[in-house]
């Protein structure tokens, strides 16, 4: 079960040091291999990894942010079982927007702060190095996995959900399943999608206390399937 990492391996993230062992941790059978945003040029360079599952991962801002959102679209539109965190999660957004709701000009804040759709914008307090109380939709994907409708988790992130924008997101196909304070959006999932969850919350940390993360537990069944 091969995982293709979307993202600019730096051994100075803490999230790249956790995933590949969260990933043994969740699953002996699953191997990892980086793609480097720089060499997506195209869904090609996607498709000959031959993935079992794509994770895109913590990060942004990456080098070649359209290589990014191409390895996504590919996950979308394939079937292929997604997981993205953090950085993934917002370019996860924003690639929906661009290709589904067509808002051709969607943007994040961070890579381009003139932007006329920052549909990722600056959090009003950055969550760095801290965890969160979090309420999960009722009957959502995210809540059966966790099996529980309040969790805690943990962040390195100052940028999310641009709260002036997320009501273009209704009834799009795309579902808001997790909520911070204030219902600020924390995680999505795409209805009638194999597997395609997106979280600004970092799962893989868990992998510092060397325990197993339901979530990246249920990505990995979900690649096997």
């Amino acid at each position: 079960m091969k995982v293709l990492l979307i993202g600019d391996k730096d051994e100075a993230v803490i999230a790249h040091k956790c995933i590949p062992r969260a990933l043994t941790l969740a699953s002996k059978d699953a191997t990892c291999e980086w793609l480097p945003t720089v060499e997506i040029q195209s869904a090609a360079d996607i498709a000959s990894q031959f993935p079992s599952a794509i994770w895109c991962v913590p990060g942004s801002p990456y080098v070649n942010m359209e290589g990014a959102l191409t390895a996504i679209r590919y996950a979308r539109e394939n079937g292929i079982p997604f997981l993205g965190t953090c950085g993934g999660f917002q370019h996860a957004l924003i690639e929906f927007a661009r290709n589904v709701l067509g808002v051709a000009d969607a943007d994040h804040a961070e890579s381009n702060p003139a932007a006329a759709t920052p549909i990722i914008s600056k959090l009003s307090c950055a969550i760095i190095n801290q965890s969160e109380p979090l309420f999960l939709l009722k009957h959502s994907r995210l809540s059966e996995i966790y099996g529980a409708e309040q969790i805690v988790e943990s962040y390195q992130c100052s940028y999310g959900v641009n709260p002036k924008l997320q009501d273009r997101f209704a009834n799009s196909g795309l579902t808001f399943s997790a909520f911070g304070a204030a219902r600020a959006v924390r995680a999505f999932e795409l209805d009638e999608h194999p597997f395609f969850i997106a979280t600004l919350f970092q799962p893989e940390r868990s992998a510092n206390s060397n325990r197993p993360h339901p979530l990246i537990r249920a990505f990995l069944s979900s690649a096997t399937l």
